[in-house]
């Protein structure tokens, strides 16, 4: 399973509450800065509802 690279992009100022509160339980507290997330349908559920303030991609699996 791979990881989820995430970074906000866009402040939350002026959105919902539930929103802001979703970029924090991402770990991201700082504009601009990036976070990475094992890849689960949690974090996919939580992209998905501030897709418009964050940036997401997928990172493919090490090879060890």
């Amino acid at each position: 399973m791979g990881k989820q690279r995430i970074t906000w992009t866009k402040s939350g100022i002026g959105y919902p509450r539930k929103q802001r509160l979703t970029i924090q339980s991402l770990g991201l507290r700082r504009l601009n800065q990036t976070v990475e997330h094992l890849d689960s349908p949690v974090v996919r559920g939580m992209i998905a509802k501030v897709r418009h303030l964050v940036r997401a991609e997928l990172v493919p699996d090490e090879i060890q």
